[in-house]
């Protein structure tokens, strides 16, 4: 049995080599992310297994993979993997959903306070009275109460859920929107308003999005949501960069139609420099950092180490996306 690994965000992949060494199974490991076709398929051609990251497996690759049995996405979403064409192949797609989900909703937790308490804003401030010798507050109020305001949640799946349980005591009114979500799933959230889109982005003062992304969630937030928005209003995404519409939301916050926004996520990453957020200053930007921990970071290891065991046992991964 073979494993490959065509692209990773760890310093290195000692431990899984080890693992592999350990359990007889042979090991490979690349940084394919970006390159063509032809040289993805040539270190993966033999795998029995293969990981991905980033690598675009795309129709046209996965209908080349004549050996691979499982392919383990290194993450929650995967959007960058044909799901269908894995089917028709006869490939078990798999990943990682509980991965990060602590720390994403952490991080979109930590950027909705930013806002509100206009974090970043307050160290221009600082600099700026420091340089003049006397305090300067020009531009940077008002500054809003969060007690009694409302957050919507837009997907309240695991993360989502997170972000709800841990401000449900923070004095806040928190409404929420998912269509997938049951009734009985629904239930559970005893304080959790539920409402659709429109009235949600109407009424909140601070919004966060946690859905997948697919090609109905794609510019979920557009320039006709963005308009629905409150003008002292702020816009929080962790989750993908495709599900906020960039342009709408650059001209709304330039225009000041809404406060602001936090954004963690981009169409294309790292963004260009020429990117319309880059240089607003009621925007917040963080580098696709939301899923960072030292504790996340080895719980993905093992639990892909864990489903790669599992297959070499005969025994099908965790968390299957094609059942």
């Amino acid at each position: 049995m073979k494993l490959v690994v065509t692209d990773y965000i760890e310093e290195n992949l000692d431990w899984e080599a080890e693992q592999c060494r350990k359990a007889g199974i042979e090991f490979a490991a690349y940084q394919l992310k970006f390159k063509p076709e032809a040289e993805v398929l040539a270190k993966v051609a033999d795998a029995d297994v293969i990981v991905v990251n980033m690598v675009k497996f795309d129709a046209s690759l996965v209908s080349k993979l004549t050996k691979c049995k499982v392919l383990i996405r290194h993450g929650i979403g995967y959007d960058n993997v044909d799901v269908d064409a894995c089917t028709k192949r006869g490939i078990v797609f798999a990943y990682q959903p509980d991965y990060c989900k602590e720390d994403v909703a952490e991080h979109a937790i930590a950027l909705i306070f930013a806002c509100a308490r206009k974090v970043v804003a307050s160290r221009r401030t600082l600099d700026k009275s420091s340089a003049a010798g006397q305090w300067d507050f020009g531009g940077l109020f008002p500054i809003h109460r969060m007690h009694g305001k409302t957050l919507g949640i837009v997907g309240v799946g695991r993360i989502g859920s997170r972000v709800y349980r841990k401000l449900q005591h923070f004095g806040l009114k928190i409404i929420g929107t998912d269509p997938y979500l049951s009734d009985q799933r629904k239930a559970e959230f005893k304080d959790l308003q539920w409402v659709d889109k429109k009235t949600l982005f109407e009424t909140s003062d601070y919004i966060t999005i946690h859905t997948p992304l697919n090609p109905e969630t794609r510019h979920l937030v557009n320039a006709e949501a963005l308009a629905w928005m409150k003008p002292t209003a702020y816009l929080v995404n962790t989750s993908r960069g495709p599900m906020v519409d960039a342009v709408a939301l650059a001209k709304a916050c330039a225009e000041k139609r809404i406060a602001g926004a936090a954004i963690d996520v981009f169409d294309v990453e790292p963004p260009p420099t020429d990117h319309p957020l880059f240089g607003l200053d009621n925007v917040i930007l963080t580098p696709h950092i939301g899923w960072a921990s030292a504790e996340a970071g080895w719980e993905i290891r093992e639990s892909i180490m864990n489903d790669v065991l599992a297959h070499q046992a005969g025994r099908p991964p965790r968390c299957i996306v094609n059942k």
